[in-house]
């Protein structure tokens, strides 16, 4: 299939609401958003329409059964021309959107069109890319079950969707995890892998308790035992210990990040070595006590890379950042962020430009 777009554009547009001082993040919309629908085997009435409210029956499926996936992007200014906007990795969302939509038994969208969609969308709305320090624009792809019926199986109707939002950082300082002992993310048979929205509500009850407890995130740990550490709410974990890089090796309970994978890749090209491996909490411990424990960093598409000050089990607290040592954390982050808005060589073919 290749799609043909329609467009309708809006006849007013909103960007002058949108102040590049002060973004936030995700209270701002884009003028356009992007629609398509998947009727009878086929996807079709793909169109580009001004960003608004969507209708939908009381009985759409989604709302009950929780067929409803995600991805997460986001596009920067380039620094070689004015006009352009650049993207990161992006065909490796649209893989990982069909891996989510295979497990959740709803249809692939091709990757082609996604990427025609993408482009299309962002091409439109270009002006609402931030040229700020730390601005980009987020992107939002997503799909969800429509059928209007109430009785558990897979829908016959879907609709595929892109919306976009200028943003600020998501996280503003070093955070504070919980490591966390009774409740799971995900099982191994289950849906961990995917980035399903049922994944993401699981985590906000404990994520709350957490939150009361002064922390500002939860380290997941494995179901079975609640001793290997997986990834937090939003991202994936690693930990500089002596002179290598650990991040905890991909299980079926956890989310393939493409920042972790863009992370590790960038880290061997720059020289330093990264193990994939199980990481218990005990061995973080372990290393923290004796010194060896350097940097503590999480990864991925809203955070993009963020320093952990410390982590807390039990009635302990381990605080890693009382050294402040980010070195190898502030190398990695500076030699992906220069790749992303041509700044420096891309020597991964990674840089999509529109």
């Amino acid at each position: 299939m290749s799609l043909e777009i329609t467009i309708e554009k809006a006849k007013v547009s909103r960007i002058s609401e949108f102040d590049p001082q002060n973004i936030g993040f995700g209270k701002l919309f884009t003028d356009h958003m992007f629609l398509c629908d998947y009727r009878d085997g086929n996807w079709e009435n793909a169109r580009i329409v001004p960003y608004g409210n969507l209708s939908m029956s009381p009985a759409t499926s989604s709302i009950h059964y929780g067929q409803s996936i995600f991805e997460g992007m986001k596009a920067y200014a380039s620094s070689e021309n004015e006009r352009d906007i650049t993207t990161f990795r992006p065909l490796e969302n649209a893989k990982r959107l069909n891996r989510s939509a295979n497990r959740m038994a709803m249809p692939d969208f091709p990757e082609e069109d996604f990427m025609k969609a993408l482009e299309t969308l962002l091409d439109l709305d270009r002006n609402w890319v931030p040229r700020t320090e730390g601005g980009a624009l987020y992107i939002r792809p997503y799909m969800f079950a429509t059928d209007d019926y109430i009785g558990v199986k897979p829908s016959d109707n879907y609709t595929f969707a892109i919306f976009c939002c200028p943003v600020g950082p998501y996280y503003n300082k070093a955070l504070k995890v919980k490591v966390e002992k009774e409740f799971s993310r995900a099982a191994p048979g289950g849906v961990g892998f995917t980035k399903c929205a049922g994944n993401y509500a699981a985590a906000l009850h404990p994520t709350r308790l957490a939150q009361q407890e002064g922390y500002d995130q939860i380290l997941w740990t494995d179901p079975v035992e609640h001793k290997w550490v997986e990834e937090t709410g939003t991202t994936n974990f690693f930990a500089v210990i002596g002179d290598k890089i650990v991040t905890p090796a991909l299980t079926e309970t956890m989310l393939a990040g493409i920042t972790r994978d863009s992370v590790i890749k960038g880290l061997q090209h720059l020289g330093y070595s990264v193990e994939e491996r199980p990481l218990s909490v005990d061995e973080l411990i372990a290393e923290q006590q004796n010194g060896n424990l350097k940097e503590l960093f999480i990864t991925g598409t809203a955070a993009t890379l963020m320093n952990l000050e410390g982590f807390g089990r039990d009635s302990e607290y381990y605080d890693v950042m009382k050294n402040g040592n980010t070195e190898i954390s502030e190398k990695i982050k500076d030699f992906l962020e220069n790749i992303k808005v041509k700044k420096s060589t891309d020597p991964f073919g990674w840089v999509h430009t529109i």
